[in-house]
């Protein structure tokens, strides 16, 4: 069982950035792949970034390529969001997951373990 609790989300003006993380608790977070995902009202959950065991690999939405950055800290058992330029359409609930997959994924039914959730709000 891995327990994960995001932070970091709020309030920013577009343009701005901020910086999400995912503490994760229970078995060893370094044998589970990770990724963020985010919902924003009335659509689906979608793919956000994804990052592997190790880090060594990466994968991200094409909407967020280049602007935003995973990165994990498997000492501190964290996961990152790095969100730079944001934009008002990057206005969701964003979700930390957790995945026993050994390849990075970005398939919301490959992911086991799953956060509250923390509110992202741009404005423009």
């Amino acid at each position: 069982q891995v327990q994960l609790v995001e932070s970091g989300g709020g309030l920013v003006q577009a343009g701005g950035s901020l910086r999400l993380s995912c503490a994760a608790s229970g078995r060893t977070f370094s044998s589970y792949g990770a990724g963020w995902f985010r919902q924003a009202p009335g659509k689906e959950r979608e793919f956000v970034a994804a990052i592997s065991r190790s880090g060594r690999n990466t994968n991200y939405a094409d909407s967020v390529k280049g602007r935003f950055t995973i990165s994990r800290d498997n000492a501190k058992n964290t996961v990152y969001l790095q969100m730079n330029s944001l934009k008002p359409e990057d206005t969701a609930v964003y979700y930390c997951a957790a995945t026993p997959r050994v390849l990075v994924t970005n398939l919301y039914h490959e992911y086991d373990y799953w956060g509250q959730g923390t509110q992202v709000t741009v404005s423009s």
